[in-house]
């Protein structure tokens, strides 16, 4: 057991410019998507400043936020919320610290994509990522019966939410089980169950991620995941609507700086249980392909172009005062990070 804490202290950047080729006369590219979402702007993405403390028998971080992700993705917090990415606390319940209880404001539990844009293949979350939590608030119960195996349970406030829904009772669950033998293997199973509604209009969200992360030999990196979700028509109600998502990412490392990415994706929504889609049409349904050129001079530094198409089964996204089927998107970003 270590006598004294390990304390860290964090930072990230990630400065980007977008020219969205459907020219959305607000400013604002999609409103379904949270990350790197402003038009012919240059703009801060994400700044973040992380306190981190790790003990055999405790731990604890604390991190504050800053950008245009804070400000799409916690519009519905209070604003005081909307600059804390994470605030957290957690103890080890056993002598071996398999065991753990966690509780605060947390990173999801749910998918293999992060907000640090830098953790990821692609400079661009996919759509599956976009629409589903990237952090809740609640309590966490984390088991490692050994290295390669955890488990985990939750009790959150809901669907990506600091603050319950106003007028909620019920609170919302979840569920992980990821096996990793070893660095080069992940397989992870993630769900949620909760609602969110008031209670007064409560329908249940049942909704399953499964993803596998290869590593094939030394260069290439292969994820495939699957999102499937359904939600009750109404409440009480026993029929349910239903959305999905598969994607499937590859990343080739040319050398120690340079790299590249291809990302092909489905994301089909059609009673809008998550995406809204403008008014007309049958929900939401596309498929996405994007490339990525990524140029990393030091450990701490990404360089990334990312050029992002998505094609509408109906006229969906915004382009300029109407709407059209397609979505073409170039997007660049310098992003950096310190750790001490």
């Amino acid at each position: 057991m270590s006598a004294n804490p390990e304390v860290r202290f964090e930072g990230f950047a990630d400065i980007f410019y977008a020219y969205d080729f459907n020219k959305p006369t607000a400013g604002y590219r999609q409103p379904f998507l949270y990350n790197h979402n402003r038009h012919n702007e240059f703009n801060l993405n994400l700044g973040l400043l992380r306190a981190s403390v790790e003990h055999d028998r405790y731990r604890g971080a604390l991190a504050l936020q800053a950008g245009t992700y804070a400000s799409d993705n916690y519009a519905a917090e209070e604003e005081v919320m909307r600059h804390v990415f994470e605030a957290n606390a957690g103890i080890a319940l056993d002598r071996q610290s398999k065991v753990w209880l966690d509780a605060g404001i947390m990173g999801s539990h749910i998918g293999f994509e992060s907000a640090i844009s830098a953790d990821n293949l692609t400079l661009t979350r996919s759509l599956l990522a976009e629409n589903s939590p990237y952090f809740l608030s609640g309590a966490k119960l984390t088991y490692a019966p050994t290295p390669d195996w955890t488990l985990a349970a939750l009790v959150v406030n809901g669907w990506q939410r600091i603050r319950r829904v106003p007028g909620n009772s019920l609170p919302s669950f979840g569920t992980q089980v990821n096996y990793a033998p070893h660095d080069n293997l992940t397989l992870n199973w993630s769900t949620f169950i909760g609602t969110d509604d008031p209670d007064a209009l409560r329908r249940m969200r049942y909704f399953n991620n499964v993803y596998g992360q290869f590593g094939i030999g030394e260069r290439t990196t292969l994820i495939a995941g699957f999102d499937i979700g359904i939600q009750q028509q109404s409440k009480g109600s026993s029929s349910y609507h239903t959305w999905y998502s598969p994607v499937v990412i590859a990343q080739y490392k040319l050398s120690e700086a340079w790299a590249m990415a291809f990302r092909a994706e489905h994301y089909s929504d059609r009673n809008e249980v998550i995406i809204t889609a403008p008014v007309g049409t049958n929900g939401f349904r596309a498929t996405g392909l994007s490339a990525n050129a990524d140029y990393s001079p030091h450990s701490n530094v990404v360089c990334r172009i990312e050029a992002r198409w998505l094609k509408g089964q109906e006229n969906i996204f915004e382009k300029d005062a109407g709407s059209t089927s397609n979505n073409f998107a170039l997007l660049s970003s310098i992003a950096f990070r310190f750790k001490k």
